[in-house]
């Protein structure tokens, strides 16, 4: 590990850490990292699809399928 970063839990975050960390074996260090690397993963492009908010017009009634329509 190239770099540190400190961060200050409140005690509960912190209990929670140590107790988690205790019952998966490993140390509260590695257990926020694959914690951090986890969420990184999850957050890798799920939400690619935001890029089109907002981009299309057109009438407000665009759907024809059976069942969505307002008329």
């Amino acid at each position: 590990m190239s770099q540190t970063i400190t961060f200050r839990p409140t005690k509960e975050l912190a209990q929670w850490i140590a107790s988690a960390a205790r019952k998966s074996g490993v140390s509260q260090g590695r257990f926020i990292r694959d914690h951090l690397a986890q969420a990184r993963r999850q957050d890798n492009g799920s939400r690619r699809f935001m890029r089109l908010a907002g981009t299309i017009r057109g009438a407000p009634d665009l759907s024809t399928r059976k069942g969505f329509a307002t008329k």
